[in-house]
């Protein structure tokens, strides 16, 4: 019933089956990221193919890994220990390639990736880390677990989350259940109260939910008869929602903390030498 198979498209492709209707789809070289998530023959995830063949692009799909940092930095810089870093939007963990370390097709199937510093990290992030991740599904709902670990003789301070593109083809029927009442423009900065609609006549949408009041999201997509139900541990502090117009994807994204976090210190995970912490999220589908 369930299986683990390799596929060499352009990058070596991992393929998760529970059954014929359900799939996972897992590129380790290209940022650990998920590419593909079918259920019940329907697409459940976005993914622009141009961009993904392009290894000096950044890839607009799947469920790319935000680590060490969650949004961009202003300059793109920030300063440890009286020295300037520069580290891109979002980080490197979604640029590396990943290594898989586990794979399980006992009472569900599974997949485990695992990322180390080198030097080409320590060169823009001084620490010493390792990243396990788990991808699992079973019955309708993916889980990905995670466990992050400093090596380092010093404490670690980072963020990381994940940024999910969903196909839709029609935005203007998705109904949202955030837990947040407001949210923050990204390009404004403006503060708006938030009743379960956006306008969608934008160019682009970029707001963050900073104020959760539960670790439970869903999106109704009636368009497709499908609802997607996000989940998340605590230490994922803020919720963002991005889409551009005439795209036909959305993405809610759980950042452990906002943008800029690792100067502002705002919801920053700062970790002891030695120390592991761990999170877990899960997205659930269900069509009706």
């Amino acid at each position: 019933m369930f299986s683990i198979s390799i596929q060499q498209k352009q990058y070596k492709t991992y393929i998760l089956t529970q059954t014929a209707n359900s799939l996972l789809e897992v590129v380790p070289e290209r940022g650990g990221i998920i590419t593909r998530w079918r259920l019940q023959g329907q697409e459940i995830l976005y993914l622009d193919t141009e961009r993904f063949a392009n290894p000096e692009l950044s890839v607009r799909g799947g469920i790319p890994i935000l680590f060490p940092i969650c949004g961009n930095l202003p300059e793109n810089t920030y300063t440890y220990n009286g020295k300037q870093y520069t580290l891109k939007q979002h980080g490197f963990a979604r640029d590396l390639p990943w290594q898989v370390t586990d794979q399980v097709t006992q009472d569900a199937v599974s997949l485990s990736l695992t990322l180390n510093s080198n030097e080409q990290t320590q060169a823009v992030y001084p620490f010493d880390f390792q990243l396990i991740f788990n991808y699992r599904i079973q019955g309708n709902t993916l889980e990905i677990q995670q466990q992050y670990t400093n090596f380092s003789l010093e404490a670690m301070p980072f963020s990381f989350g994940f940024h999910p593109y969903f196909f839709t083809q029609d935005k203007t029927q998705l109904q949202f259940e955030i837990p947040a009442q407001e949210y923050q423009d990204q390009r404004s900065k403006k503060i708006h109260s938030f009743a379960g609609k956006f306008d969608f006549n934008q160019d682009e949408i970029d707001v963050a939910f900073k104020q959760l009041a539960s670790q439970s999201a869903s999106v109704i997509d009636n368009s497709r008869k499908l609802q997607l139900t996000l989940k998340y541990d605590n230490i994922f502090s803020t919720l963002v929602f991005w889409t551009l117009k005439g795209k036909d994807f959305y993405c809610l994204e759980p950042w452990s903390a906002p943008r800029n976090a690792i100067n502002s210190g705002e919801h920053l995970t700062v970790l002891q030498p030695g120390a592991t912490c761990t999170a877990n999220v899960s997205i659930s589908a269900k069509f009706f």
